[in-house]
């Protein structure tokens, strides 16, 4: 039987750095669409952006109430498990 063959490394997500105010997502996937722009105000559990993984889509809620200091995935982006999608203050 033959070894397997190495698998290759995925490629890193765009560096931003998480910090305080930071929403990651919760799992790999697309983008399908993002509800909020920069300089909106949102309140704790609105609607942020929406993922499909798996053919099933995730609504990402804004953990607080604040305002989308920016917004880093554009509809069709792929994203990582932990990667920052927006970030609030």
């Amino acid at each position: 039987m033959r070894p397997a063959a190495p698998v290759a490394a995925a490629a890193a997500a765009p560096a931003v750095a998480a910090g305080p105010g930071s929403v990651p997502s919760p799992l790999a996937g697309t983008v399908v669409s993002v509800e909020v722009s920069a300089g909106q105000a949102v309140g704790a559990g609105d609607t942020l952006l929406v993922l499909e993984a798996m053919k099933m889509n995730t609504v990402i809620g804004a953990p607080n109430g604040g305002t989308v200091d920016a917004v880093h995935v554009t509809p069709g982006a792929t994203v990582t498990e932990g990667q920052v999608l927006v970030t609030l203050s």
